[in-house]
This record gives structure tokens, sequence and C-alpha cells, in this order.
């Protein structure tokens, strides 16, 4: 090899590792901080008092800002878990949650603090949140019924609202929440008859006339003060007079003129005002 060809190669061994060291030295300054290209974000709630955290909190909560309230009343926890603003932390941030549409987040919040502190002076109100959070989650459920084939409902979120309302009103009857939480109950139990009564109506339309019938004997059993009673009748005769079950198709008339005299159904087979029974759907 001549002496040219040798500073040749010595020249580009030199120049690799030029280029090598500037671009670790690039990649470092990508990766550390200290070379200003990233720099690090500060925490705004570094050394607030629990008072501080807990203000900051609520005023995000009363001004709307539900998700920045969470992150307050979180960081005041977890910080001060043994202070006196730590449990009305708790509570406030499944509202918080609740009212920002989290509703997993909210419901294992208020399950926390019922579990945690069961006998706080404000667990009437858990109760009645965790209600009011199912409830609202139900209202969503019978705004999908048409939507949806009624043999495949489901309205588990109704039943886990009706529950935590009756907890509320059995442990708790003289709680300011209580009348309300009666209202709602009164509510679900007529919202739930529906279902039963629709998914009646469901398996009528479709000619599974013996499922109609235990549907129907369903909602009468467990609803039997519903308004919706009146139709589940109804749907029990003619599936019995589709079935040719003459005795029991007069035994389910006598009935519903004994106790509806005036039935719409008996007279125009549907609700005045409404569409018929059979063709809600």
């Amino acid at each position: 090899m001549s002496v040219t060809s040798v500073k040749q190669a010595r020249f580009g061994v030199r120049i690799r590792a030029q280029i090598g060291a500037v671009l670790a030295v690039g990649f470092a300054c990508l990766t550390i901080s200290a070379c200003g290209i990233l720099p690090e974000q500060q925490d705004e709630t570094a050394g607030w008092s629990a008072n501080k955290l807990y203000s900051e909190a609520k005023e995000s909560l009363d001004g709307g800002d539900y998700a920045k309230a969470v992150k307050y009343y979180e960081k005041l926890e977890s910080r001060y878990p043994f202070g006196p603003f730590a449990q009305q932390a708790q509570i406030e941030t499944a509202y918080a949650n609740y009212k920002d549409g989290e509703t997993a987040a909210a419901l294992a919040a208020v399950d926390r603090f019922i579990q945690l502190h069961p006998n706080h002076p404000s667990v009437d109100y858990a109760y009645y949140l965790k209600g009011l959070i199912n409830f609202n989650d139900n209202l969503g459920w019978l705004g999908r019924f048409s939507n949806q084939d009624l043999s495949e409902r489901d309205p588990k979120a109704a039943r886990a609202a009706y529950d935590a309302f009756k907890t509320l009103i059995t442990r708790f009857p003289n709680s300011k929440y209580t009348p309300d939480a009666t209202a709602r109950m009164q509510y679900i139990v007529n919202a739930m008859a529906e279902h039963e009564v629709g998914a009646a109506r469901y398996y009528y339309r479709r000619g599974a006339y013996l499922a109609a019938v235990n549907r129907a004997q369903d909602a009468i059993k467990d609803y039997d003060r519903a308004p919706a009673v009146e139709e589940a009748l109804y749907i029990m005769m003619k599936s019995y007079e589709a079935l040719g079950m003459k005795d029991m198709r007069d035994d389910t008339e006598r009935i519903i003129k004994q106790n509806y005299p005036s039935s719409d159904f008996l007279a125009f087979g549907q609700r005045k005002k409404d569409k018929p029974w059979y063709q809600m759907w």
C-alpha cells in the first residue's frame, strides 16, 4: 500500500470517528433535559397546602372544569391522606367524575368512599350519588330502546340505581335525599315494567306466544302496581287467543275488566294517543 493510500485510510477513520462523536452528543442532547430542547415540566401544585389544593379543586368543580377538579382532588388525597380535607375530596371526586361523564370512575370513587367510611355523616349522600350515577346511565339505556332488539336488552344500570336508592331510604329514612330517591325508584319500577312488557310485545309480534306469556307474567309478578300491567294482561289474553287456549283467554279478559273497567286495550287494542301496542317498534 502506498503512503498516499495509508494517509487516506487514516483520514477516513478520523472523519468517521468525528461524525460518530457528533451524533452521540446530539442524541444525548435529545434525551437529557439539560440541553434545553425538552425542558422539564413544572408541577404548579408543588408546595401547595391542603387548603390551597382543596380551594382550587372546589373552584374548578364549581366552574365546570371537572377534569381539573379531579386532578386536584387526587393530588390532595395522595399528599394529605389523613388531613381534614381527604374524605371530602374522595366524595367530591366521585361527583366530579359523574358530572364529567366518567361513569366507571365515578362509581369506583363512590364505592370506595362507602367502603372506607360506612359511618361517615355524608354516607347517605354517597348512596344517593351512586343511585344518580346509575340512574343517569339508565336514561341512556332508555334512549337506546328503539335501536336494539328487546330480547337483547339488560337494564342493569336501572337495577343498580334502584338498589342504591333503596339502601338510602332504608338506612336513612329521614335523609334530605330520601324524597327524591323515592320518586326516582317509582320511575325505575315503571321503566322496568315497561321493559318486561316490551319484551312480551316483541315475542308476540314474532309469534312466540308462550315466551310472550312468560314475560308478561314476569311483569305482573314483579311490578304488580305499575301502569304497564294493563298491557301485560292484554298481551297474555291475545297470546292465549293465538294459542287456542280459550279458557285462559277468557279468564285473563275477565281480570282486565275487573281491574281496568275502562281499558283502552280492550276497546281499541292500544292506549289512547299511542301507536297500536303491536306497532311500538
